[in-house]
């Protein structure tokens, strides 16, 4: 086990992210920090680039999609949500797994 698991930029592309946070969760003695594209913004912003105009904004590879409320619910359900920050286009979250 690790005092602390690091997740960014991965769960967005995985078809069953409640299955890695309970890994993550299972191998932290401590702290898990994860981190998400923020929706929609995350969208616009490809948009408003120009890119991956043909699927309205979303990154190949990306196959979940979260607002920030809608991470943190989904994180909540494995972990204590200790801060919370929203650098813009991300959210990120540190949680406790005592």
């Amino acid at each position: 086990s690790f005092d602390l698991v690091m997740c960014c930029e991965v769960l967005e592309h995985l078809e069953y992210p409640d299955r890695a946070l309970s890994e993550l969760a299972r191998v932290s003695r401590s702290s898990v920090l994860v981190s998400t594209p923020w929706e929609p913004i995350w969208r616009m912003m490809n948009l408003a680039r120009g890119k991956y105009i043909r699927d309205l904004g979303n990154t190949p590879g990306h196959i979940q999609h979260w607002s920030a409320s809608g991470f943190e619910a989904l994180v909540s359900r494995h972990a204590r949500i200790v801060a919370t920050r929203r650098p813009l286009p991300w959210t990120m979250l540190l949680c406790r797994c005592d």
